[in-house]
């Protein structure tokens, strides 16, 4: 039986994961495919934690070079996290003739057109299909089952962090706070939840899904975003009076003006399917114009679903799969022609705004001629009577037909400087 060995750096959560796949399951892998597939190194530069996974004498070590320079090494797995250090250990791999396999979205996002031109150039190839969802097999459903499918659209929900922050809120009546002290003390947020609430790690997410589905080649930086650290426990009271639920949706959608992305936290009716994934699930919904409408839910993190998916990639690599869709589709590169993509400002909505306002005669007909000017029309309001006589402040809840970014931009900038209005309005998407 033909052997292939591989060289894993970054022995964290994840990589232990990997390994206790590769090393518990080699034998039923090997029957399965024809082919024995040995972990070789591990490297990692704490080579004395406890990762709870029995690893094989001569196995560990902390110098990269004992997985780069031996040429037995074939496959070299990157789970170290981070762009500027991860970049070099790929481009070192690549350099040394090795197939690359990673689950970092910051990396791919960051550095993709560079790091699958190098792959390129020497005829080796990267599997990412971790990168996004977890275990959740939806890249490798966008480079192989889906490829005879024109994508229409996509909605995701692809940060559990944010999903399991936002079913807090729903579920238990949490306020914001807690609800992230709760996610990191299970272990589904980080110490510094930062990349995660702000939107920025679904939006890395979402920049890999369009280079796939549309051949976009994306600056995540340049794709509007809102994370939920701007929901409050009133928007998901308001939200449930409506009908509706509040996910942090990645969406990529083709009109007639090019290709619109945006990341945001969304009010989605009940009855929606996305409505229904709760906690730290992840859930993809794709449109394809020949096989319509497909939706994949499952775990997005963690140690066993995103393990499951490198070695999904480490399988295919072994067995001579991925350059066929490598090669094939022509991912990151300037020669594929790709969905153009609309103007941020340009890109139409519905919105739910909340804004906290003076309730006295006037204040709703200066807010209507502020959005009149600017054409949105308004479809609904909320407007409770408010409880302190002294000082008789209330939530006012607004919601918009379809406007263009610039428009309720400039409108809720108005608002916000008049002297009927206090604090920030807070604004959400808002999805039929």
């Amino acid at each position: 039986m033909d052997s292939v060995k591989v060289g894993l750096i970054g022995f964290g959560t994840i990589g232990a994961g990997v390994a206790e796949i590769l090393l518990g399951k080699a034998e039923t892998i090997a029957r399965t495919t024809g082919k024995k597939i040995e972990l070789a190194k591990i490297c990692d530069k704490n080579t004395t934690a406890d990762r709870g996974v029995a690893v094989p004498p001569g196995v560990l070590t902390d110098d990269m070079s004992e997985i780069f320079d031996n040429p037995e090494i074939s496959i070299v797995i990157e789970l170290i996290g981070g762009v500027d250090v991860a970049r070099t250990v790929v481009l070192r791999a690549l350099e040394a003739g090795k197939d690359v396999v990673t689950a970092n979205k910051a990396l791919i996002a960051n550095c993709g057109p560079e790091l699958f031109e190098k792959a390129r150039s020497l005829g080796r190839t990267i599997g990412f299909e971790a990168s996004v969802c977890g275990g959740v097999p939806v890249l490798a459903s966008l480079q192989t089952s889906l490829l005879a499918n024109r994508i229409e659209s996509i909605k995701a929900i692809v940060n559990g962090t944010c999903n399991f922050i936002l079913s807090q809120m729903e579920e238990n009546g949490a306020d914001y706070q807690d609800a992230v002290k709760e996610a990191q003390r299970l272990g589904f947020a980080e110490a510094n939840p930062t990349l995660d609430v702000d939107g920025t790690d679904s939006t890395q997410k979402l920049a890999i899904l369009a280079q796939l589905a549309f051949g976009a080649a994306v600056d995540w930086k340049a794709i509007p975003r809102v994370g939920v650290d701007v929901v409050d426990a009133l928007d998901v009271r308001y939200a449930r009076e409506l009908g509706r639920r509040i996910r942090l949706l990645a969406v990529a959608e083709r009109t007639d003006e090019g290709l619109e992305l945006k990341v945001a936290p969304t009010l989605i009716p009940e009855t929606s399917p996305l409505a229904k994934v709760t906690n730290a699930f992840n859930a993809v919904q794709i449109i394809g114009d020949s096989v319509g409408e497909l939706f994949y839910q499952g775990w997005g993190a963690g140690r066993r679903p995103t393990a499951s998916a490198v070695c999904s990639d480490v399988i295919d690599a072994a067995l001579g799969r991925t350059p066929v869709t490598f090669n094939s589709l022509n991912l990151w590169s300037d020669q594929r022609e790709g969905t153009p993509l609309k103007d941020a400002k340009k890109i139409e909505g519905r919105a739910y705004l909340r804004l906290e306002v003076d309730d006295r005669p006037g204040v709703m007909a200066a807010i209507s001629d502020a959005f009149g000017r600017r054409n949105i029309s308004i479809a609904s309001m909320i407007q409770h009577a408010s409880a302190d006589a002294e000082n008789p402040r209330v939530p006012l809840i607004i919601l918009t037909h379809a406007a263009t970014n610039d428009a309720l931009e400039d409108a809720i900038a108005e608002l916000d400087a008049a002297p009927f209005t206090h604090g920030k309005t807070a604004r959400l998407a808002l999805l039929d």
